[in-house]
């Protein structure tokens, strides 16, 4: 006898399922593993060149701005950290996408990275004419996901039930605000915007159910 299953997948196979809910983040995550790989197996010079030609700095942007813009969101300079990125995508795009579904959930996290990095840099290139700091930033490396992860936590706000929604917001903005009114950083002001942005994105979980699309079931060979 066939067992039960439910619209939300196999629980046979809960890894399989949970995977096949989100394949977007999961396929990120693979991309990322791969580059992770590949920098942790590079002499220091290869590794070097790798993180600066994917880099979203002002250098690669004013002359590469595509490869810059989608390069830069599958590395991450430390490989190191690849296990603590699983951890935050599982925890953050994987439900996300889940629940909005996978157009909706890359919109807004596409929008916070591209956003995020092109005003971040702007800001880079004034301070840079104003002589606040010196022009090496431009060539400095700027890769990395968080600007994602920031859009993803901040539309996962309304994900959550009141009074919940509330003490997680506040957490969240306590988690992103306080480093940029602190240490004020490029970077901190990017999450800041992707932050922003996930926020800002509301309109798209209008009408989509609270435990989010249901996710097709595999039946076996023969069945009805």
């Amino acid at each position: 006898m066939p067992s039960d299953t439910s619209p939300g997948g196999e629980p046979s196979r809960p890894i399989r399922s949970w995977v096949r809910s989100s394949p977007g983040t999961h396929v990120w995550l693979a991309v990322i593993a791969i580059t992770s790989l590949v920098i942790a197996l590079s002499p220091h010079g290869l590794e070097t060149y790798l993180l600066h030609r994917n880099s979203s700095n002002l250098h690669q942007l004013s002359r590469h701005p595509v490869r810059a813009l989608l390069g830069s969101a599958f590395w991450i300079e430390n490989p190191a950290d690849l296990l603590l990125y699983a951890v935050l995508f599982e925890v953050l795009h994987a439900p996300v996408e889940r629940w909005l579904g996978t157009a909706k959930w890359l919109f807004t996290v596409a929008t916070a990275h591209i956003a995020a990095t092109l005003i971040s840099q702007q800001v880079v290139l004034a301070a840079i004419q104003l002589h606040d700091v010196p022009r090496s930033m431009a060539h400095v490396v700027d890769i990395g996901v968080s600007y994602g992860l920031a859009a993803s936590a901040g539309i996962l706000t309304y994900r959550l039930p009141r009074p919940w929604r509330w003490l997680y917001l506040a957490a969240v903005l306590a988690f992103f605000l306080v480093p940029l009114a602190t240490d004020r950083t490029y970077t901190d002001l990017g999450h800041a915007i992707s932050l922003a942005i996930g926020l800002a994105c509301y309109p798209l979980t209008r009408g989509v159910p609270p435990g989010g699309k249901p996710v097709a079931v595999e039946r076996p060979p023969g069945a009805h």
